[in-house]
């Protein structure tokens, strides 16, 4: 069974990697900046360790890297890593399957 009003929401618009990458770069610079988030790692416990931008509408989430993890930030399902000169396109989100 399907529940009917889910079926009546409206799917969000999809992003295209160019658009996340613009967001996430925005947010990257909106906590200061690629190279200051690569070379300032949290501890696991710190209550700074995200933190999530509103870019244009949509909600992209900083994590600051620890010693076993790197710096990524999340931008409309696309994960991309945090160097100390940019960011790098870690994970696309799943594609919808056509309908059978």
């Amino acid at each position: 069974m399907s529940d009917s009003s889910n079926a009546e929401r409206e799917s969000p618009p999809r992003v295209t990697e160019a658009e996340a990458t613009r967001l996430a770069w925005q947010a990257v610079e909106l906590a200061g900046g690629a190279r200051m988030i690569y070379g300032n790692p949290r501890q696991p416990f710190s209550p700074n360790a995200r933190k999530v931008f509103d870019v244009e509408g949509h909600s992209i989430e900083v994590r600051w890297g620890e010693i076993s993890s790197p710096a990524i930030v999340t931008a409309a399902g696309y994960v991309f890593e945090i160097h100390d000169r940019g960011i790098e396109l870690l994970v696309r989100p799943r594609q919808p399957r056509p309908p059978d």
